[in-house]
């Protein structure tokens, strides 16, 4: 797969999390995939080497916090951090989508 040419349709899951910089090394990142500690499409995932698509959906613990992040293309190189923040988007958790929906209801 490091062969592929730009604009490949898929990539594996330790090299994005580590070019997105979600992960400090791709080390780090091979050892959070192996541990378990990340969700592909809301599958466990136990293998570094499982393929990521742009759509895909990755649950995974940062810091005491679950993020959930919607790829949205895949990266060619690790570059700098707003490159990286530009490959996903953040879907808010299901609980903080329904506070903000009852907070503005009760408003009216």
């Amino acid at each position: 797969m490091a062969d592929d040419p730009p604009g490949v349709a898929a990539q594996r899951l330790d090299r994005f999390l580590w070019f997105a910089r979600l992960a400090k090394t791709r080390a780090v990142a091979q050892a959070l995939c192996a541990a378990g500690h990340i969700r592909l499409d809301g599958r466990r995932v136990d293998r570094a080497h499982a393929l990521v698509r742009p759509g895909s959906v990755l649950s995974l613990m940062v810091h005491g916090h679950v993020r959930v992040l919607r790829i949205e293309q895949l990266p060619l190189r690790r570059g700098p951090a707003a490159e990286a923040a530009a490959l996903y988007r953040e879907i808010p958790p299901a609980s903080a989508s329904k506070e903000q929906i009852d907070g503005s209801e009760s408003g009216q």
